[in-house]
């Protein structure tokens, strides 16, 4: 028998179900690592710029920028609800999510060193990073003795 067929014959069968058993099996379970907010992380000057896409946040409430002991945790939590009521339909749909993102910070920042902003959906956050100490010297050669 032809897949095409089969997958007509199968339409046929469960085409009195409710609609939750038409939808593919990916959209019942979330992807793995879904919960990971992923993020841009790069130097501009002295600033050490981090930013993450959360269009639809409401960075007042659903947001959490922290540091502790020199790691920057990131959390954000997206909800949203439609309603769909019609003459023969009543539907609510639920969309929940939390991201979560923790990152090591540059040797010698502080917390004062942290600002956080949100505008068009982008989470910025800018890192003063301390100004560069020169310990470091230049390679001095170790004589070799024989006994």
């Amino acid at each position: 028998m032809a897949p095409v067929r089969r997958m007509d014959m199968l339409d046929r069968f469960f085409g009195d179900w409710p609609e939750l058993f038409h939808r593919p099996l990916m959209v019942l379970t979330p992807p793995p690592g879904g919960n990971l907010l992923r993020v841009d992380e790069f130097k501009e000057d002295s600033t050490h710029v981090i930013r993450a896409e959360l269009p639809g946040i409401d960075p007042e409430h659903d947001v959490e920028v922290t540091v502790d002991n020199g790691v920057l945790h990131i959390a954000a939590e997206h909800r949203q609800e439609e309603e769909t009521n019609g003459k023969e339909i009543y539907r609510r749909e639920l969309r929940y999510g939390c991201f979560r993102r923790d990152l090591t910070l540059p040797e010698g920042v502080t917390d004062g060193d942290v600002k956080a902003g949100y505008k068009d959906g982008i989470l910025e956050i800018r890192v003063a990073l301390p100004p560069e100490t020169d310990t470091k010297s230049e390679a001095v050669k170790v004589p070799v003795t024989t006994a």
